[in-house]
This record gives structure tokens, sequence and C-alpha cells, in this order.
């Protein structure tokens, strides 16, 4: 077997048909699925057991989020290649074969980013990987845009976990998805891990994905989302910048973090992300830094470098967005 698809599931149950079904339409067929169930109470588990009972079930006793979930999910795993999917998608029939020849292309590629298209808005690009910048932004790369953009195959900084491909054996060597973020952020971390042990991240342009979005937290904003996300991005900076790099990014930091709270003080979740920073700084020392090795200096500096050309892109495209409307 050459890869397992893994998908965490929580009161996913309006969900299951599609997802499932649309992975026994696959080309590839050396696969196998793994679900691990955060202690669902809609019978989503029970669906699954009836009407795929091929598929192996993990059952929680409790909500343990994302990371956790699909640790268990990874440590259960033999195969070369994990795929990570979230529940609320639907995959095109070539969707595997087309992760596989991504991955495939060099050993240095630790994940995958797929084309993921809105459900909905079948026109508008979902995700096209992830970026990072130096205000401490985490960005959907092609989010709203036409599905004619991002049509070339390209290095990310980070895969969206939502439907991504990971090669099994670099999670020894960088660790695991960190289970204190919970869920949000997590894959942007330990992307960001990847690539200080010199690893890439890339972006697949022909595996196509579709994607409700919000499947489980049930709105874009809200309370807990705005929250756990505003701490796990000071987890983010934290864990993985050196201090040296703390200090030089202090400035640009602290003026996305600035503007992050305006912003969600005017649409009423000003609260939310101050208690969510301010818990992030409280609690921060309780996380495990990625040591700093001078073998991996130029890594850094490449990060650095990408860092700042994120900010740039972002804040170039944000403009012409908002002066043309395109």
């Amino acid at each position: 077997m050459k890869v397992t698809i893994i998908i965490p599931n929580y009161n996913g149950y309006r969900f299951m048909e599609p997802c499932l079904s649309s992975l026994k339409k696959q080309t590839f067929k050396d696969f196998r699925t793994l679900i691990v169930d955060n202690a669902s109470a809609d019978g989503s588990v029970e669906y699954v057991r009836e009407h795929y009972p091929e598929i192996e079930l993990i059952t929680l006793d409790k909500n343990y989020g994302f990371s956790r979930a699909v640790n268990i999910g990874i440590r259960h795993s033999r195969t070369p290649y994990i795929i990570l999917l979230n529940n609320d998608t639907t995959v095109d029939p070539y969707y595997i074969e087309e992760m596989v020849k991504a991955i495939e292309q060099s050993p240095r590629i630790f994940s995958v980013s797929s084309k993921m298209i809105q459900t909905y808005h079948p026109e508008l690009i979902d995700s096209a990987g992830d970026l990072y910048t130096l205000t401490g932004w985490g960005v959907c790369r092609g989010v709203g845009r036409p599905i004619s953009n991002y049509s070339k195959s390209d290095e990310v900084f980070s895969a969206c976990a939502g439907a991504a491909i990971y090669r099994r054996q670099v999670f020894k060597k960088i660790g695991l998805f960190d289970e204190k973020h919970f869920a949000y952020l997590e894959d942007i971390d330990v992307g960001y891990r990847a690539k200080i042990f010199g690893y890439r991240n890339m972006y697949c342009p022909t595996a196509l994905v579709y994607h409700v979005g919000s499947g489980t937290s049930g709105s874009k904003y809200n309370s807990f989302k705005v929250k756990l996300s505003a701490r796990n991005n000071v987890y983010l900076n934290y864990k993985n910048m050196p201090l040296l790099q703390l200090l030089v990014n202090f400035l640009p930091l602290l003026g996305g973090y600035l503007l992050k709270y305006a912003f969600f003080v005017k649409i009423g979740f000003g609260k939310d992300y101050a208690d969510g920073i301010r818990e992030g700084l409280k609690t921060r020392k309780t996380l495990r830094k990625v040591p700093f090795r001078i073998r991996r200096l130029p890594n850094y500096v490449r990060i650095e470098a990408e860092l700042a050309r994120n900010m740039f892109s972002y804040t170039k495209d944000w403009v012409t967005r908002k002066t043309t409307g395109k």
C-alpha cells in the first residue's frame, strides 16, 4: 500500500457520503482510508460502519481537535505517503494519482498542496497552498480568484492540510503536528518546520478538490476560531523563529498584530483576538522551540527572504483587488 488517506471527523455526518463516494472513483487504487473520529454525536460513525465497512475507524473518547486526530492517524499508518483530507471535501477522480506524481518529483519535497475549489462557487479557488508573511499573517493563496489562475506547479510556504499529501518519513525528523494548536495554523507550523530542516512544500494545480469550507467550525469567523487562531499565531512565531529572527521581525510582527486587532474590532471580535494573543504570550514557554543549528542558517536566510517576498506580493495583490475589483 502506498497511500493512507486520513480523514479527521467531528460531527460530519452530512459530508460523509459525498466525500467517501468520491474516493471510490479514484484512478489510483493503491490507498487505504482511515477515519479518526473526535467523539461525534451526530451518527457519522454509525453511518460509516454501516455503509463503508471496509474503511478503518479510530474513535476517540472526546474532541481532541484536528492536530491530535491526524497525529493518531499518522502514527497508525505504515504507508510512505499520507494524505490529510477534510470531511467537507469531494475529490476529482485523478486527485490521488496527481498528488503522488507531484510528491515523487523529489525526495526533498515534504508536502504538496492541492488546488482547492469552492464547492458552492466552483468557478472560484478556495486555496492554492498557504503563504506566510513578515507580519505574521497566514494567507490562503488564490482564495476568491477564478479557477483559471494558479495553473502551474509552484513552491508554497506550506500545504493546506485540508487536502494535502505528506512524506511520512519526514515527520520522524521534524515532528508531527503540534497538538497544542488543537486546530488552525498547525499546517503552516509543520510546513515551517520542514523548511527549517531543508525540505520543500509544493503546489499541484492538477489535483482538484472541492471544499465546502468551515464544515466543522460552522463559519468563517467566530469567537472560538478567532481566539484560537490568534493564540496559535503567537505559538507559530515563537517556536520557529530563533531569538535573533524574532528581534529582526519585531516591528512588522507588531504591526501585523495591531492591524489584525483593528480588523477584528471592526467586525466584533476584538476581545476574542486580544484574549488569544494574551493566552499565546502567557503559555508560549510550554512549547518546544525548534532547536537552532548553525548548519541550518542558510535555510533560515531563505525563509526570511520568502517571508519578505510574501508580504510584498500579498500587499500588491490586496491593493490590486481593492483598486480594480479583480
